[in-house]
């Protein structure tokens, strides 16, 4: 059976990535949405965006992107928590899911939000295998986290976004298996990313973005013109329902009916 509209947007949302504005990129929009329907919003990003810079040394920008990630969630009016790992050191093993595991466990969320299991970085999948795994551990209680938390069988939908550049590694084309509509959200969701002021540099020289507010403009209406319905959108892919939720248990879809559509994508 559905839950009602009314429980739904009692929500507690995670929004879990990788580095400092990866959510920015391709979350953000669908974020205020859930925010303004009633949801609890909450940002993780795993690692401490350390060598983000071709100048500042990894403890200077870490600090940096720090406080840009605590900028960026006040503009959503979101929850921050801190980072767990360095940049290039999300690595999918028993010691690291115990970390994340119990910060799982602690905020309890009832929607994930998470990278693409199929995306062009490591960082990026590593995060989502870590997230994806620790949510479903969340109620086995012979599973250790570090530091030690309490197991919950709390029922959970993880979501993935579409990775950056809308492929896979191999280029190959991610498909959807929902829209949402962000046209409203998008000067906030750029407000956000500008929050990340440390980033224009260095995406420029390292992955050849003149712009990464354009370049995030340019992502949204290509996922607008995907959804064949939207001028700005993103891009969601719901996880397997199995050892999370009921399979009807499909928050996002129904909280958001009015500015969403559904395709025929996967994969």
């Amino acid at each position: 059976m559905k839950m009602s509209l009314s429980r739904a947007s009692d929500l507690r949302i995670l929004a879990a990535v990788a580095h400092p504005d990866d959510m920015e990129f391709m979350m953000a929009g669908t974020l205020m949405r859930l925010h303004e329907a009633g949801s609890e919003i909450h940002l993780w990003n795993l690692s401490k965006g350390d060598c983000g810079s071709e100048v500042q040394g990894a403890e200077e920008i870490a600090a940096i992107r720090l406080r840009e990630a605590r900028d960026a969630a006040k503009v959503l009016g979101a929850a921050h928590h801190l980072p767990l790992f360095n940049d290039l050191g999300i690595f999918y093993d028993r010691a690291s899911l115990a970390q994340v595991a119990a910060r799982i466990r602690e905020i309890q969320p009832d929607v994930i939000l998470t990278h693409s299991p199929e995306d062009y970085m490591e960082d990026h999948q590593n995060t989502c295998r870590l997230i994806v795994s620790a949510a479903f551990s969340r109620g086995m209680p012979n599973f250790r986290t570090n530091p030690l938390r309490q197991a919950s069988a709390k029922p959970m939908a993880v979501y993935h976004a579409l990775p950056h550049g809308l492929k896979g590694a191999t280029r190959n084309v991610i498909r959807s298996h929902f829209f949402v509509d962000i046209g409203s959200c998008m000067p906030a969701k750029q407000k956000m990313l500008e929050c990340h002021q440390s980033q224009l540099e260095w995406l420029s020289a390292s992955q050849g973005m003149g712009s990464y507010v354009e370049e995030m403009r340019v992502l949204s209406r290509a996922m607008g013109a995907q959804s064949g319905r939207f001028e700005f959108a993103e891009g969601w892919r719901r996880h397997s329902h199995l050892g999370f939720a009921t399979e009807d248990f499909d928050s996002v879809c129904e909280l958001l009916h009015d500015h969403c559509v559904e395709t025929n994508g996967g994969g």
